[in-house]
């Protein structure tokens, strides 16, 4: 093969240029795989599963979050990302401030496994797990390749 000519898969589907070796392959992270080294907020416990620290992601985070029971987490924003929940197992709520007229109402969106949550770019937030024996684990995904979090004292946008 020479220089000029595109390189092929196996299958024939052509690689687009620049393309190393490491990014022409898929990758497993097995559960003991994910790692804790990201951005923290407290009262959950955040794992990274595909990032570019682990994978060599460009565009996408991945991973799970640990609410034990009787927990709720700080408030949180998760900066220019957009945020895509999907809950596992137990039964988390997820506050927000909701603007009616003109006073901020606080709200609760109650949840159950199979259930999905959309976090836009910016918004206050937290979890609570009120369940007193059950921890609730949520998988998360985020279009920017790293765990943007910016931890807040309270759910006020001008925070």
């Amino acid at each position: 093969m020479s220089a000029e000519d595109p390189l092929r898969t196996p299958s024939g589907v052509l690689v687009p240029a620049g393309t190393d070796p490491f990014h022409r392959r898929l990758h497993r992270i097995a559960p003991a795989g994910l790692i804790d080294q990201t951005s923290q907020t407290t009262g959950m416990r955040r794992r990274e599963a595909i990032s570019g620290k682990t994978v060599g992601a460009e565009h996408l985070w991945m991973g799970q979050t640990h609410v034990p029971a009787s927990t709720n987490s700080g408030n949180h924003h998760h900066g220019s990302s957009e945020t895509a929940i999907f809950v596992l197992s137990g039964t988390p709520l997820f506050v927000f401030l909701d603007v009616e007229g003109d006073e901020p109402i606080e709200t609760r969106v109650q949840t159950a496994p199979g259930d999905y949550i959309f976090v836009p770019p910016f918004v206050p937030h937290r979890e609570e797990n009120p369940d007193p024996d059950t921890e609730a684990v949520v998988v998360i995904a985020r279009t920017t390749q790293e765990a943007i979090v910016i931890n807040l004292d309270g759910l006020n946008w001008s925070v």
